[in-house]
């Protein structure tokens, strides 16, 4: 997994958790034939492209594109390349942009979805199949996301989101003072010269990344589940976002790589267990309703504590 778990911390808080990138870290994840980014982005994309690939009419995504090919081309050369500025290549998918035109021998699925994009849409739609990230603009002079392409949301939606501010976005998280504070230094920060990470995580009854509210029901725990039987259909989801900034023009690509394990196979380290039990233990009320852990957290707090696992 992508996820640091050294980013499980307890007590837990709702906070921005940034951290620095160490020169020559990785942020984006080639997609490769067959895998399950990219069957769900394919689905999602067919379906509901509508609710994924939202802007803001007025912004000019064209420079926050080019960046983003840039920087995938550069990072990962295997598996995308751009040859100009109307040229990209997702290789290992086998399909090309020349000038709008889709063009490749890939998979015939990938072919006629970019086909049936709006041309406007076409490069993002190779890069979100491309790799398994979704992908945000932040404007930092503003504090607004005016350009979204996400597939796999984790229970937001991302028509809603679009153009609104940092903060507004945040607003419905539960205990979110510390988010909401730093809202304006953090569009800032991101869209400076220097590369930021941070990791999110929960936990959830559904193994499926995509994840939007119109197309995923609610959580819901089985309230005759024991503690180990609760534990062996509950998922441990995580994002891991980074940014990538484009200083000049006080913006940032914001990319999401959503990953989801079942909970035993993410917590089969007993370090990694007891900080799971310590920051699921020490979450507030709002947190735990907000998240729909409230009718679970007991049953899974008794299947993760030490006597349990040393038991196992």
């Amino acid at each position: 997994m992508a996820f640091d778990f050294s980013s499980v911390v307890a007590p837990f808080r709702m906070q921005p958790g940034l951290r620095r990138l160490a020169p020559g870290a990785q942020q984006l994840t080639p997609n490769e034939p067959g895998d399950r980014a990219l069957r769900e982005k394919l689905a999602v994309l067919s379906s509901y492209r509508d609710q994924a690939l939202v802007a803001d009419p007025a912004f000019d995504a064209g420079p926050a594109l080019h960046a983003l090919a840039a920087h995938a081309a550069a990072e990962h050369p295997h598996a995308f390349a751009c040859d100009g500025p109307d040229s990209c290549s997702a290789l290992r998918l086998g399909w090309t942009l020349r000038e709008g035109r889709v063009v490749g021998d890939g998979a015939p699925e990938i072919g006629t979805l970019l086909e049936s994009l709006a041309p406007a849409w076409r490069r993002a739609g190779l890069l979100s199949l491309a790799f398994a990230e979704d992908f945000a603009v932040i404007d930092g002079s503003t504090g607004r996301i005016p350009w979204l392409a996400v597939c796999l949301p984790s229970n937001w939606a991302p028509e809603e989101k679009v153009g609104r501010h940092f903060a507004e976005v945040h607003a419905p998280v539960a205990d979110n003072a510390a988010l909401l504070a730093a809202a304006d230094h953090l569009a800032r920060l991101v869209t400076g010269a220097d590369r930021w990470e941070r990791f999110v995580w929960t936990l959830t009854d559904d193994a499926r990344l995509h994840r939007h509210p119109r197309h995923a029901p609610a959580t819901c725990w089985d309230p005759e589940l024991g503690p180990e039987a609760l534990a062996q259909i509950t998922y441990f989801r995580t994002e891991r976002q980074t940014f990538i900034p484009m200083p000049a023009l006080r913006q940032a690509v914001f990319t999401i790589h959503v990953e989801v394990q079942p909970l035993p196979a993410a917590v089969a380290a007993r370090a990694d267990r007891d900080r799971l039990h310590a920051a699921l233990a020490s979450m507030s009320p709002a947190v735990l309703a907000y998240r729909g852990l409230d009718a679970a957290r007991d049953r899974l707090l008794a299947w993760l504590a030490p006597d349990v696992a040393d038991a196992e």
